[in-house]
Parts: C-alpha cells; sequence; structure tokens
C-alpha cells in the first residue's frame, strides 16, 4: 500500500477545538476487571475527558511502569483479551468518546495487521499507539492503518534525534505523542525544563496536534503541560486511585476528582489571555 497523501494525515478533528489543550487520560482495559474498566472509561468521559487512551494489558509490558504493570497483571488474571477489550470496552466507551488504543505489536501480528485493524475500526477505535514499534520500522502498519481509517501515533521522546523527530512527525496520524522523560510511564516530581523545546521540536515539523505523557501526575502538571502542548495524557496517577482505594467507588470519586481539577487547570487563562 502506498503512503496516504499529506491531506489524509492530519485527522483535523482527531483532538477536539477547544481553545484549551485536550485531556486524554489512560486506562487499562479489564483493570479492575472486565465491567468495572468500563465504568472507570464512562467516568473518564463524564469528568471532561476529550480522547481516552485505551491500554491492551500485555505480559510483557516494556514501556510501563509499576502501577500499570499491575493493573495489566490483574486484567490478565480476570479474563481479558485483545477481542474482550475491544468487544466489552473499546465498542461501548467509544459511544461516549474518542477512543485511543495502546497496544503491543504482538496481537495485531497474531491476528494479521488487515484484520486486526479492521477489528479496531469496527468496534469503534480511532487510533492506535504501539509502544514497542519503532517509527523506522512501522510503514507497514501505518499503510494499513491508512487502508482502515485509523490513525496510527508515533512517540518521540527526549532521546530522539533531531532530524529524526522531523522525520516522524511528518508521517504521523492523529496526534504525535511526545514522551516527557526517560524511562516507563510513573508519576514524576517535576516535569523537564527541556519538555517545551521538544513540543517545539515536534510542533514545527508536524501537520497534527502534539500531546504529552509519562510523567504527568497532578492537575498542576497538567495545566503546565497544557499551556505548551495540545493535549495531555494522565494515566499512572488514575491507575493508581483505583487500585489504592479501599472501595471501587471511592477509586472512581477520586478519579472524577482529579480529572476535575485537571479540566480547570487546563481552562485557567494563560498570562497572555488576561
Amino acid at each position: 500500500m502506498a503512503e496516504a497523501p499529506a491531506d489524509q494525515r492530519g485527522f483535523a478533528d482527531f483532538i477536539p477545538p477547544h481553545r484549551r489543550a485536550a485531556l486524554m487520560p489512560y486506562m487499562m482495559a479489564g483493570f479492575p476487571d472486565m465491567g468495572s474498566s468500563l465504568k472507570v472509561g464512562e467516568t473518564y468521559a463524564e469528568a471532561g475527558a476529550d480522547v481516552v487512551e485505551l491500554g491492551v494489558p500485555s505480559s510483557d509490558p516494556l514501556a510501563d511502569g509499576p502501577a500499570i504493570q499491575v493493573a495489566g497483571q490483574r486484567a490478565l488474571a480476570a479474563g481479558a483479551t485483545f477481542e474482550r477489550v475491544l468487544e466489552e470496552v473499546a465498542a461501548p466507551l467509544s459511544n461516549h468518546v474518542r477512543v485511543v488504543l495502546m497496544c503491543y505489536v504482538n496481537p495485531l501480528l497474531s491476528y494479521g495487521l488487515e484484520d486486526a485493524l479492521m477489528m479496531l475500526r469496527t468496534h469503534g477505535v480511532s487510533g492506535l499507539i504501539v509502544p514497542d514499534l519503532p517509527a523506522a520500522e512501522a510503514r507497514e502498519l501505518r499503510a494499513a492503518c491508512d487502508e482502515a481509517e485509523i490513525a496510527l501515533v508515533p512517540l518521540v521522546a527526549p532521546t530522539t534525534p533531531p532530524d529524526e523527530v522531523e522525520r516522524i512527525a511528518q508521517t504521523a496520524r492523529g496526534f504525535v505523542y511526545v514522551v516527557s522523560v526517560r524511562g516507563v510511564t510513573g508519576e514524576r516530581a517535576a516535569l523537564p525544563p527541556e519538555l517545551a523545546g521538544v513540543v517545539d521540536r515536534v510542533r514545527a515539523a508536524a501537520d497534527v496536534p502534539v500531546a504529552v505523557g509519562f510523567g504527568v501526575g497532578t492537575p498542576a502538571q497538567v495545566g503546565e503541560v497544557g499551556r505548551i502542548a495540545d493535549g495531555v495524557i494522565v494515566g499512572s496517577r488514575l491507575v493508581r486511585a483505583i487500585e489504592d482505594a479501599e472501595t471501587f467507588e471511592g477509586g472512581l470519586e477520586d478519579v472524577r476528582s482529579f480529572l476535575g481539577d485537571s479540566v480547570r487547570a487546563l481552562s485557567e487563562p494563560t498570562t497572555s489571555d488576561r
């Protein structure tokens, strides 16, 4: 398959055209169980999420930190599979909010790229992030995603060389996912001072929005990232809210509170707006 023409790469409506940056929380499908995880996603949507990043549990989660690893293990123990994630979580959740699937490459290869991507499309998935497939090796997958009208979202790390940043950004669909810190997912006490520069370099090369994830763990950090990027991804903090709560409903209330505070932080005017 040929590369998609430039006017098909933007998926211009992927991140809603708010004045504020889009709130894009991550959740692990099947955690703490299949039915409850759908409730988590619905709570995200009700609390103001613009896009939900839906994780498929993996037995070898190379990019995931401790909180998400534990959630993935519990999801697998509860019977989560690629098919069940799509049928029982992604499809109903897509009726409420745009869904981007974060999935390691093995399930896609097991089903075959074209079949796997048509499954995503028929279950309401809008985008795909594959953290263990380097952008340089993603040409075949990107072409299959284009055919299925699924946005393949690439990742850019702080260590990505400038020429590679430009190449990745120019082939991006949906948005570019900027990884804010070195290492795996997880909350950090502070965001790196060089993050704004990385976002600026990606934005200069890309025709799609730029979202930042990894290390964002407080509403204040959400607001900070929202002032330099088009979207903000929060994961471990919300997964931990469900894991650490005494009751599931208590965890959902923590999630609602965090996301509500995050929406308000994103909506605060910047100095130039005042």
